[in-house]
């Protein structure tokens, strides 16, 4: 396969797995508690990822630097991601996608204030985009101020974690970094979520889908999502964030029976157009030796 033809199987990857992690979220947190289910995913998912690592002849070694680095973009993505488990406990699933779609316009903002020369359709298609999304969302009763705060908290972590995995020093094992970036992140959430956990009685489901955010959502997924980063222009990755939200409403409208309305589709083109665009004239980034 080509490496066009590998950045787009990650992209796709990415855009399915982890548009469907919000309904995943969703049933997980109805009986586990937020912070330990996103803690031990995460230090799980990581252990999983270290060991295919080595199994495969690579190794976990990095320097001081390189593991300063990957905590700090741990610290920021698996962070991120349970300030999300927390949030979609108060806001519904399809608008706690598409406030997160937002990543792209907090990315944008990071490399500005990096001095970093961006072109000016990869702008309008993050601004287009982020009208689409803007089509997209319909307020929803039961969502609360706070939710939607942690919901924005959740996007600007997550865009940090993002840039700074390219400014910052990482191991030049792209997937030895993600387990690195797990293990740290979710053992420093482990101690918070023992601490908050309280007494708890999970259903099937809920461990059910809790088992499918380790695998899909974190081993496969998260892996994809590293690997684009060293391999593909971050305007270019950052689109996963509109297309999820997508995903993640045709989820709920198969499975919770959500509203399909013309305010959906209407969005959904806006939001389609909007990643060709960015797709179309962003610059091609060097492969990265894996």
């Amino acid at each position: 396969m080509s490496h066009g033809g590998r950045i787009w199987a990650a992209l796709v990857t990415v855009y399915i797995l982890w548009g469907s992690t919000y309904l995943a979220i969703a049933v997980t947190v109805e009986t586990l508690p937020p912070l330990l289910a996103v803690a031990v995913r995460f230090v799980a998912a990581g252990g999983i990822m270290a060991l295919i690592v080595t199994r495969r002849g690579g190794s976990m070694r990095c320097s001081r630097r390189e593991l300063l680095s990957c905590a700090i973009v741990g610290c920021l993505l698996p962070g991120g991601n349970a300030v999300l488990f927390f949030a979609e406990r108060r806001v519904a699933t399809g608008l706690s996608s598409l406030i997160v779609a937002s990543v792209p316009l907090w990315v944008v903002v990071l490399r500005l204030t990096h001095r970093e020369r961006l072109p000016a359709t990869a702008l309008v298609g993050v601004a287009v985009g982020f009208v689409g999304v803007g089509v997209l969302a319909k307020p929803s009763g039961g969502a609360t101020s706070w939710g939607i705060g942690l919901l924005v908290l959740s996007a600007v972590m997550w865009a940090a974690g993002s840039v700074f995995s390219q400014w910052l020093p990482m191991p030049g094992n792209p997937f030895a970094a993600t387990a690195w970036e797990m293990i740290v992140g979710g053992l420093v959430l482990l101690p918070f979520g023992a601490a908050t956990a309280g007494s708890f009685s999970p259903s099937w489901g809920s461990l059910g889908a809790w088992l499918y955010l380790v695998t899909f959502g974190s081993v496969i997924g998260y892996t994809a999502y590293t690997w684009l980063l060293a391999n593909a222009p971050l305007g270019l990755v950052s689109t996963y964030a509109y297309v999820n939200p997508i995903v993640a409403i045709v989820l709920g409208v198969l499975f919770r029976n959500e509203h399909l309305s013309w305010r959906l589709l209407v969005g959904a083109v806006i939001v389609v157009a909007a990643v060709a665009l960015v797709v179309r004239r962003e610059p091609a980034a060097q492969p990265a030796d894996a």
